[in-house]
């Protein structure tokens, strides 16, 4: 299940990737709007563009891309919102949540899974082996015993530590942007990875470990479709990141998308659900980071968040990647 590749891309990735960080050619603001192949979350989000176009190029489809490129965050350890070694919920427990969705009205989600590192995966497994678009905690865990996913502890000895030093004082307060200060992520993420092909072919993924010390049993945005991503064929994609609870309050990117499908472009549609949130939130966001990543089915992408800081990794039609700051409401 998926979408067909058409066309051969024959690009080569000319951004090259260490340490997490792509190394690119410097691009102009409006190239890079006008040929976007894949975006992503986040600074972390350049390395899971190169695996994307890697499973691209390997004869992959979208769907192959998009989960290739989730897999790279879940399998890091210095990563502490997305999968093995993210944080755990204030019990102890290391719980992540994903969704994978094709423009033909495909999806597999899953939440407060446990066990498994590749949650991403997982979730494209209920996608094309099952009826459902969801399964939750044990049941997931089941599933995914069944679909011969190896299993593991996820809770590293750092994120263990962090844990315990947490629950000294039991407080918790999100730090907006954290997720680009490596290794110190007492905060909560999401990776959102987008990609369309040449003829306008859209995909998308999302996974995320969610808040940092969270209640357990919380589940955010990011695996419900509609809230954390969404992808509509001959329209556009969309994801979200920040506090899931605020996007999932207006059904985020189902909000951006629905005014791509009336005209907007996907700048206006990530900045007119920010502004919604705020409206309707008031003092209750004035600290708070949330933010949308979009790309229509030209190609052309939209980001923006409340506070500045958010970041995106952009591969565009040369294969080229950069990281760039999206705009946003407030200011520094």
């Amino acid at each position: 299940m998926g979408i067909s590749r058409r066309d051969t891309l024959g690009l080569a990735l000319a951004g090259t990737v260490a340490a997490g960080t792509a190394r690119a050619a410097p691009l102009a603001a409006s190239s890079t709007a006008d040929t976007a192949l894949v975006v992503s979350t986040w600074d972390f989000g350049a390395a899971a563009n190169a695996a994307a176009y890697a499973a691209w190029k390997a004869g992959g489809t979208l769907i192959d891309a998009v989960e290739a490129g989730a897999k790279v965050p879940e399998a890091d350890l210095t990563n502490h919102s997305v999968g093995l070694g993210g944080y755990p919920d204030r019990d102890g427990h290391v719980t992540l949540d994903a969704i994978i969705m094709d423009d033909r009205g495909h999806a597999g989600a899953v939440a407060g899974l446990e066990g498994y590192v590749h949650a991403i995966s997982v979730a494209r497994r209920v996608m094309d082996r099952t009826p459902h678009t969801m399964l939750v905690g044990e049941g997931a865990a089941q599933f995914a015993r069944e679909q011969g996913f190896p299993s593991q502890n996820l809770l590293t000895p750092e994120a263990e530590a962090a844990w315990r030093e947490w629950l000294k004082k039991a407080e918790y307060k999100p730090v907006a942007n954290i997720e680009n200060q490596r290794g110190t992520a007492l905060d909560h993420d999401t990776i959102g990875i987008l990609a369309r092909s040449p003829d306008g072919r859209l995909a998308g993924a999302c996974t995320t470990s969610g808040m940092a010390f969270k209640l357990r049993g919380r589940v955010g945005d990011s695996p419900q479709a509609g809230c954390g991503l969404l992808v509509e064929p001959g329209v556009g994609a969309a994801t979200a990141t920040g506090v899931g609870e605020e996007v999932t309050r207006i059904a985020g990117a189902a909000r951006v998308v629905g005014s791509m499908r009336m005209g907007m472009s996907a700048m206006a549609a990530c900045r007119e659900a920010v502004e919604h949130i705020v409206a309707l939130r008031g003092e209750a966001v004035k600290d708070a980071q949330v933010a949308f990543l979009a790309i229509d089915r030209n190609g052309k992408v939209g980001a923006f968040s409340i506070l500045p800081g958010f970041t995106y990794a952009v591969t565009d039609a040369n294969g080229r990647t950069r990281v760039q700051p999206a705009g946003s409401l407030r200011r520094a």
